[in-house]
């Protein structure tokens, strides 16, 4: 009971959320879906009243001029009501496609504005395969949903009326077909229930199987796969993850089998019962072989009509479970707490204060009570080896992530109080992994901005790129890399790091971050990019990641991060004079880039 109870809830809730937008932006599918059904209903009983008439008619007066007037009937009015059916579909087919892209790109926005803290958590990755693949592959969407919704609509419909017809003529084949139908919606409700299980397990390897079948064709991994031979690893990977997917299938086929073989079974006695009741009749003169022929047809289709709505009705059921996916996706719960506070346009002081870090599913704490202020305009230096918990520190101060404890303050107020995107307006980073999009120069440095074209220009030349920009044939409109130009450029990996630069900068935020995104160049190119970029950035508030020291010398304060501490603070007089420090110490190791 609790179970039924659950699933007519995912019912609900299913088709509350996805009808009053399907109506509110594609009302034309729901009034050609109602002509539709009209159209379904109607033309079944052409066949059920005329071919008796027929049948009659040749075993009595043979009149010419009825029987063509039958047979006319029976050709002409089936065939319009067919035509009509089937521009109606196609419309409605067009309607499916502009529904799929519609909440397929909700959930895009979605996916893009979920807490970056979710981006790596297991669950929400799963719950993205689902709702992904619950809304394409096994809910057929909007569209799917729907069309049980008005199949039932019109199988209803037909079931009243042949319910009338068969208790006129052969009231004891409604009872024997409505038996064997219970049986058959017991049945079908088993298989359903294990289809549903069949989808929760296949979740997980769906993600996985997908990204191996891709990552074996994405030039992207071209090199390393033929550097390193890695195509036997890859192939053998994905051969794993399918003879699991494929194990989840024949699970599904092996349990659904002996279900399909009883099924089949009470059909045929359903059959057998239906032509010895309906030939009794006629031998005992109840009905004519008209009627025997219409009460045939009419027990088909009311045969059929009750299994498609038992059908419809366990289909739906299924469908909205796999589409409910989507809608709990859709309401994912955030990770991080999301403000009301607007954000002034002061110059602003930022301070952490005893924030300790660890994340989630992890018992390491990364950072551990740290405790620095950045003052208006100060440029900071943040440096240690890797793993000190450097670019932690920037995902918390971005609100990547919220602090296992302690608070960040702005203006001596946690940043948990602030509006969201007016917070994250203030940050302007460069990270060591940045990401390039495949469009345009022009799209990646201004994203969704406007901006001058002379404007545009002054920057790329600031960060370097006006001699490279000035030899493309299309300037700032090239395309970077090839996926959608085969005319696109691959920039270098300076170029690239340039173009990031460029990003950041026009941004106009006041605060820019700079984390290790020179990390694969030489000490020495490093120091000229950092040196030109703190120049470029003039009195902003600026910090620079590092684990070496190409920042430290043209910045204000600098900031020794080791095993998730601030173990040293100051300036770099202050910090390489100190004798058995560990700035000392790297300075020593590094000095020959610098002096």
């Amino acid at each position: 009971m609790a179970e039924q109870k659950n699933s007519n809830n995912v019912v609900r809730k299913t088709l509350t959320y996805f009808m009053p937008i399907a109506w509110k932006h594609y009302r034309g599918f729901f009034f050609c879906s109602a002509v539709n059904i009209v159209l379904k209903v109607i033309q079944p009983f052409v066949s059920i009243m005329m071919t008796p008439l027929i049948l009659d008619e040749l075993l009595g007066s043979r009149n010419i001029q009825k029987l063509l007037t039958y047979v006319a009937v029976i050709a002409i009015g089936g065939t319009l009501l067919s035509l009509m059916e089937s521009v109606t579909g196609v419309i409605m087919e067009k309607y499916s496609e502009k529904m799929e892209n519609y909440f397929n790109e909700k959930m895009s926005l979605r996916v893009m504005e979920l807490d970056f803290q979710l981006t790596e958590d297991k669950k929400a990755l799963d719950q993205i395969e689902k709702a992904k693949t619950g809304m394409d592959w096994y809910s057929g969407g909007v569209y799917g949903i729907s069309m049980q919704v008005f199949q039932m609509i019109s199988n209803i419909l037909k079931i009243a009326g042949i319910i009338l017809l068969i208790i006129f003529n052969a009231p004891v084949l409604f009872a024997i077909t409505a038996f064997l139908l219970l049986i058959n919606t017991f049945l079908n409700k088993k298989k359903n229930a294990i289809e549903i299980e069949s989808f929760s397990r296949l979740s997980k390897s769906n993600r996985i199987f997908s990204y191996l079948g891709w990552g074996i064709v994405d030039f992207r991994f071209g090199k390393d796969i033929r550097l390193y031979d890695a195509k036997d690893m890859m192939v053998e990977k994905w051969n794993s993850y399918r003879q699991e997917s494929l194990g989840h299938w024949k699970w599904q086929a092996d349990q659904l089998l002996p279900l399909n073989m009883i099924s089949t079974i009470f059909d045929a006695i359903k059959d057998f019962f239906t032509y010895l009741y309906l030939g009794i009749l006629v031998i005992m003169g109840k009905i004519t072989i008209g009627t025997f022929s219409q009460m045939l047809n009419a027990g088909a289709v009311f045969n059929s009509a009750m299994q498609g709505l038992i059908w419809n009705i366990q289909e739906l059921i299924k469908r909205t479970n796999y589409a409910y996916e989507y809608v709990k996706f859709m309401n994912y719960p955030p990770a991080i707490k999301k403000g009301k506070r607007p954000v002034s346009d002061q110059l602003h002081t930022i301070e952490f204060k005893n924030v300790s870090f660890t994340y989630p599913n992890t018992d390491v704490k990364v950072l551990d009570r740290v405790n620095i202020t950045l003052h208006p305009g100060e440029h900071l230096s943040v440096v240690g080896l890797n793993g000190a918990g450097k670019t932690t520190f920037i995902k918390l101060l971005c609100r990547l992530y919220d602090t296992t404890e302690g608070e960040i303050l702005l203006d001596g107020v946690n940043i948990k109080e602030y509006d969201y995107d007016a917070y994250m307006s203030l940050f302007s980073p460069v990270f060591q992994d940045f990401n390039l999009l495949s469009f345009s120069v022009r799209d990646n440095i201004i994203l969704d901005q406007t901006c001058d074209e002379k404007d545009l220009n002054a920057l790329i030349e600031q960060v370097g790129l006006k001699d490279k920009i000035t030899s493309l044939e299309k300037g700032c409109d090239t395309m970077l890399f090839k996926f959608f130009d085969e005319n696109g450029i691959e920039p270098s990996g300076g170029e690239q790091q340039k173009i990031a630069i460029a990003r950041a900068l026009f941004k106009k935020a006041p605060v820019v971050i700079l984390d290790e995104p020179t990390a694969a160049l030489d000490p020495v190119a490093e120091y000229d990019i950092y040196r030109q970029f703190d120049t470029l950035v003039g009195k902003k508030t600026a910090i620079y990641i590092s684990h070496r020291l190409s920042s430290c010398k043209f910045c204000d304060r600098i900031a020794v991060f080791s095993e998730g501490h601030i173990k040293e603070y100051g300036t770099h007089d202050e910090l390489v004079g100190k004798s058995g420090g560990i700035y000392a110490e790297m300075f020593a190791a590094q000095a020959q880039y610098y002096n």
